[in-house]
């Protein structure tokens, strides 16, 4: 299995109707809309779609994404292609959760997201499911959850899929050094938490992603 050397918490997909639920133009997708994003989704990953899916998403394309410009939350398909490309979509849904990072998963919700696993129990414990379970404020853990990128003026940084939270840094090593220092503060928040049980899991938290491109 290819690990992902991308990734964020949090949703991956714009936010979709239930299927049978009104539907919310300019906010959120249709469900058609929706499974034709996730389909899209798993290609860029890197899932290799057959012939018959690519012509099925070409077909869906042309209904669902015409050029001239419309608000989404509207288009639809007939009913016998929708429900081709809701079982692709399940296909790729399914292909998208045996690629979840270590210490995560991805859920489908009204969209795709991919969210801390809260078992303290396992190999891999995320920094993101140490902060959820603390339910305290835990000033250190922005920077805690951080992963570290390079900029495309060569400078690295720390931060999430929105924001750089660190840096300017000359290196990977510095920028993951400023994330491991959180990383330290954040142990010393929880044990005055008295969340001990939080703390001691820090041994089994993933090292810090690096993205190298």
């Amino acid at each position: 299995m290819t690990a992902l050397t991308r990734w964020h918490v949090g949703p991956w997909t714009t936010r979709g109707t239930a299927p049978g639920a009104a539907f919310e133009p300019g906010r959120k997708r249709t469900p058609d809309e929706l499974n034709f994003d996730i389909v899209g989704l798993s290609r860029i990953v890197g899932r290799r779609q057959t012939l018959p899916e690519e012509m099925l998403v070409r077909r869906c394309q042309a209904a669902l994404r015409p050029t001239d410009p419309r608000v989404c939350g509207v288009q639809t398909l007939d009913p016998e292609l929708s429900a081709e490309l809701a079982a692709v979509a399940t296909d790729a849904f399914t292909w998208l959760t045996g690629r979840a990072p270590a210490g995560y998963e991805f859920v489908h919700t009204d969209a795709v997201e991919l969210q801390p696993l809260l078992d303290l129990s396992a190999d891999v414990v995320a920094v993101e499911a140490v902060v959820e379970l603390a339910g305290v404020p835990l000033p250190a853990a922005r920077l805690a959850t951080s992963h570290v990128r390079r900029s495309a003026t060569g400078q690295w940084y720390a931060g999430d899929a929105a924001c750089n939270w660190s840096g300017p840094h000359p290196s990977s090593a510095e920028a993951v050094a400023a994330v491991q220092a959180a990383r330290t503060e954040l142990i010393h928040q929880l044990t005055a938490a008295d969340r001990q049980d939080l703390a001691s899991t820090a041994d089994r938290w993933p090292t810090v992603p690096v993205e190298s491109d």
